[in-house]
């Protein structure tokens, strides 16, 4: 029946008005156990009430630019195609450094890495996401659909910061909460112009050189500064550079 709740294991049925005020009563009342993560946790680590990790993490975004055009100009099969060719190199390669994918969002994923050079391997990943689709990804299409100017187009966005992660959902239906402000800020730095990675100062501050400047010339700044107007005139870092992979 609609709006109603029926629990299986005790065998009983209450208004779901009634079932939902007492579960968010639960959760504002109940006290918070939290520990200090080591490692990236899943689902199986925590438990649904108000149980958390806390762990220092550096998370990114890969975000393809112009999927609403994409969908309404292309067919699905086409469409998919694209998604799924993105989505794959950029999931590979996150894998490949270490880190570890927390979410698929549509048309866009994301990433943990933590660790001490979190912030520069995080930053070689999304440089090298960038030249996957430069190499690899658009080549393909190319070749495939030799009369289409479609080319992929992705933005990338990279944060770090404490990050609380809690599990959310129901029983046998549930997932991972991140919250913090490197998820959040990672996922607006995403939604950014294309054609760069975004980092905030804190993620440039944390860079090796090897993150920071380019091997051919020790001197050149891979990095441009920018303003971010729509966040206070926060200080953030712009690049456009690749890292080829091997």
């Amino acid at each position: 029946m609609l709006g109603q709740y029926h629990c299986q294991r005790k065998g009983w049925t209450v208004p779901l008005t009634d079932d939902l005020k007492g579960q968010v009563k639960k959760i504002f009342r109940e006290q918070w156990s939290k520990r200090v993560g080591r490692v990236v946790p899943s689902p199986a680590d925590l438990a649904l009430g108000n149980d958390a990790v806390t762990l220092e993490a550096t998370i990114l975004y890969a975000d393809m630019d112009g999927s609403t055009q994409l969908v309404d100009s292309e067919s699905r099969s086409f469409a998919a195609e694209i998604y799924k060719s993105y989505l794959a190199c950029a999931a590979r390669i996150i894998k490949s450094n270490g880190g570890t994918i927390t979410a698929y969002d549509g048309d866009r994923v994301m990433a943990v890495f933590i660790g001490d050079t979190k912030d520069s391997i995080a930053v070689q990943t999304a440089m090298q996401i960038r030249w996957a689709v430069s190499n690899i990804v658009n080549p393909a299409i190319k070749e495939q659909y030799s009369t289409s100017t479609y080319q992929l187009r992705h933005t990338i966005g990279i944060d770090t910061s404490e990050i609380q992660v809690s599990r959310i959902g129901v029983r046998n239906d549930n997932d991972l909460v991140w919250v913090g402000r490197a998820a959040n800020y990672a996922a607006k730095l995403s939604n950014l112009p294309s054609g760069y990675v975004y980092i905030t100062d804190s993620v440039f501050k944390g860079l090796n050189d090897n993150s920071k400047y380019s091997g051919a010339d020790p001197r050149k700044l891979m990095w441009e500064a920018r303003t971010w107007k729509a966040m206070n005139d926060m200080s953030i870092y712009r690049s456009s550079w690749t890292w080829k992979l091997k």
